[in-house]
């Protein structure tokens, strides 16, 4: 209710306000002001406000509003200066009353209509202004002229008011796009990270299976050899596979959400390749290391694998982020061809040693170590590797020997984008 009432009130003194900008074209009282303007745009704006309500109270303020400026300037009498003033009271009254008939506000999705419609409203109440002002013996001669001045001033001020409406409308419109854009981005790299475990839990769910399975094994041996720790095999095999099938549960409800997820979003080349960026560009920064990230991307095919090249790039470029010492660039380039397309992520780190280039993919490799001393847990080009595979792909360091570092992976396009209709 408060926020009604103040809308009313800086509608109603805005308008009047603003009727004092004006300009009189007849050599009379009547004049032509940017307060009906402002006013036409306030009832569109304002949908919260009644229309009835405001368009009466306008008409009245500005009377009031009009007569106390007459008197405090001591222009005229109070009684000539309300007659004066009343013709611009029923401008607002009778602009009201064909807003509210017509509807007018149901048409704001087509602004040319509704110009045309206020354009027109604009006209009839102004022609009723004249009306009055001539009923009260105002020197006035309705000619053509006027009346095409009317229309033409008609047609300026709805158009201004409809046009600063959807310019305020586009802005807010674009600022909420963006906030929904952003909080897309987030959700799908939450999405992302829910792949990765995915994949590890459906991993380890083949590592519990051997397990169990072994464990039962040896408990069957032990039985045999009527070994009394034949009751401890067991335990292990029993509890091993309740803890398979509590995974199991897990897996079944991501591989679910993730089986939706695939389904639903569909998501261009180029735009993944600006999420990574992006989620990198921040990384860099919470490491504190003036990175310079190049993009060169300009394929608009569309994958609905989002979250599995998300996965894979993410990790390549966070790989070459990590290791970048203290500033340098990180490329991220596509390319297309007959049959695949290519992804090549290039860095400027300190490289990887011709030793080790035949071991990184090998789970448990690494050579990263955090400022304790504790190794990596080095299972993120293994990871990679795997869902490159998964999409018929591959992953490979280039040969060039030494920095920059350059890792090309290379994918199918049926495969890529063989589940698209």
């Amino acid at each position: 209710m408060n926020n009604r009432l103040w809308t009313l009130v800086v509608l109603v003194f805005t308008t009047a306000l603003l009727g004092e900008m004006k300009i009189n074209p007849f050599d009379n009282f009547f004049r032509f002001s940017l307060g009906s303007a402002i006013f036409f745009f306030g009832l569109l704006s304002f949908r919260s406000a009644p229309i009835l309500v405001t368009g009466f109270s306008t008409g009245i303020f500005v009377l009031l509003f009009r007569m106390m400026i007459d008197l405090i300037l001591g222009r005229v009498f109070w009684i000539d200066s309300f007659f004066i003033h009343l013709p611009a009271a029923f401008y607002y009254f009778n602009f009201t009353l064909l807003v509210y008939v017509t509807k007018i506000q149901k048409y704001l999705k087509t602004p040319i209509r509704v110009g045309i419609i206020g354009a027109c409203i604009d006209f009839s109440s102004n022609m009723v202004e004249l009306s009055f002002r001539i009923l009260i013996q105002e020197q006035f001669t309705l000619t053509l002229e006027t009346i095409w001045m009317l229309l033409l001033f008609g047609i300026l001020r709805s158009f201004c008011a409809v046009g600063l409406y959807n310019i305020l409308n586009f802005s807010q419109l674009k600022a909420i796009s963006e906030a929904r854009q952003h909080e897309l981005e987030r959700l799908v790299m939450i999405n992302t990270s829910l792949y990765e475990e995915t994949f590890f839990l459906r991993k380890s769910m083949s590592h519990l299976e051997d397990i169990t399975r072994k464990s039962y094994q040896l408990y069957m041996r032990l039985m045999e050899l009527e070994n009394k720790e034949a009751s401890t095999a067991l335990y292990i095999a029993e509890h091993v596979h309740e803890v398979k099938k509590d995974s199991q549960k897990i897996l079944a409800g991501l591989s679910k959400l993730m089986s939706q997820e695939q389904l639903n979003l569909h998501i261009s080349i180029t735009d993944i390749c600006d999420l990574v960026i992006k989620t990198n560009q921040k990384y860099a920064e919470v490491l504190e290391k003036p990175i310079q990230f190049q993009k060169k991307c300009d394929i608009d095919l569309c994958t609905n694998h989002v979250y599995a090249l998300l996965s894979v790039l993410n990790n390549l470029v966070s790989n070459a982020v990590e290791a970048i010492h203290h500033s340098g660039w990180v490329e991220l380039r596509v390319v297309e061809d007959n049959h695949s397309i290519k992804f090549f992520v290039t860095d400027s780190g300190i490289g990887i040693s011709e030793e080790d280039q035949d071991w990184i993919f090998e789970p448990g490799f690494t050579t990263k170590f955090d400022k304790n001393g504790n190794p990596s847990t080095g299972i993120g080009l293994t990871h990679a590797q795997k869902i490159v595979q998964n999409l018929n792909g591959s992953i490979q360091l280039s040969n060039e020997k030494g920095p920059p570092t350059q890792f090309i992976v290379a994918i199918p396009k049926d495969q890529l984008f063989k589940t698209l209709t």
